[in-house]
């Protein structure tokens, strides 16, 4: 009967995405729209002047979106969502398949945030490289420029020695700066723009007053070194947070791998918990308390940042 609930559950999501013609580009839109709702001006002016906070969920999402867009990776966002939706109509399908009413937000839930998360984490390495990229151009253009006082020389020297995708940043200002336009300080600002980093904020306005007060140019360097302590505080972070997270990974899989366990040593516990009414509820509140500590842990040993 499992089974007949199960083939009919999959084939009425089939039916769904052919009537309603879902595509990736449409689910990407309505699950925008359902985690980001249209604000209205007065909201907008509250968010702005700092009295209202936007959604935790909606600033989540959309710095996933914005970062991916940024890396030319709008294609794949759209699979992400459309994985997402598939995957949580999975977790649901799957909660009937076990016969477990109260294991269907939990697993839809779960299933559902796994392709954000597996794209944050790609992110996360993505831009552990731009940071590294940025700490070496940053303290070779800023000793370039030290000597010879030309921003626009020291960067041009120093392009060959740059990886992408910092070198497509740097080459842009000089062909701005070169070519179209002679205004070095607007052309610093929109250069300052091009990267998400504060330390890298922080040197560029620098770099713009030095343009105004040129004594202020032996202040880059200890900016730049602020990229170094960083780095090398995630790197001691990294190695002492490498065990408690192994840890928590082991006592998790312990909780799921009782269940397969209690099957092979005690037929009558397994039949509770998988059966009886008390056992599934247990089974959900084992779900929710394993999904929630997961993101917990997730926040608190992600790589630290600079703020200013």
């Amino acid at each position: 009967m499992t089974i007949l609930y199960f083939l009919c559950v999959v084939l009425a999501i089939a039916a769904i995405v052919l009537l309603l013609g879902l595509t990736p580009k449409r689910i990407t839109d309505d699950i925008t729209r359902i985690i980001t709702p249209v604000q209205s001006l007065r909201d907008k002016a509250k968010i702005a002047q700092g009295k209202k906070k936007s959604r935790k969920l909606s600033l989540e999402f959309a710095a996933i979106r914005d970062a991916m867009k940024a890396t030319g990776k709008d294609r794949p966002f759209t699979l992400v969502c459309s994985v997402s939706l598939f995957l949580g109509m999975g977790g649901v399908v799957l909660a009937l398949f076990l016969d477990n009413v109260f294991l269907m937000p939990v697993l839809a839930v779960v299933m559902a945030v796994i392709p954000f998360l597996h794209a944050k984490s790609s992110l996360g390495y993505f831009k552990k490289h731009v940071d590294e990229e940025i700490e070496t151009a940053l303290s070779i253009i800023s000793t370039s420029y030290l000597r010879s006082d030309n921003i626009v020389g020291a960067v041009a020297e120093n392009i060959g020695y740059l990886k992408p995708p910092v070198r497509g940043i740097f080459h842009s200002f000089v062909s701005e700066t070169t070519v179209i336009s002679a205004d070095i300080k607007a052309a610093l600002r929109r250069l300052r723009n091009r990267v998400d980093n504060q330390v890298y904020h922080e040197w560029g306005d620098c770099l713009i007053q030095c343009q105004d007060d040129r004594t202020l140019k032996t202040s880059l360097l200890p900016i730049v070194n602020k990229l170094t302590d960083v780095r090398i505080v995630n790197n001691e972070l990294k190695t002492l947070m490498s065990e408690p997270k192994k840890e928590y990974w082991m006592m998790a899989g312990l909780v799921i791998g009782n269940i397969p366990l209690l099957y092979i040593l005690n037929r009558d516990w397994f039949e509770t918990v998988m059966y009886s009414l008390g056992g599934k509820i247990i089974l959900a509140i084992s779900g929710v308390v394993i999904a929630v500590t997961a993101l917990l842990m997730m926040k608190y040993t992600k790589p630290v940042e600079y703020k200013r």
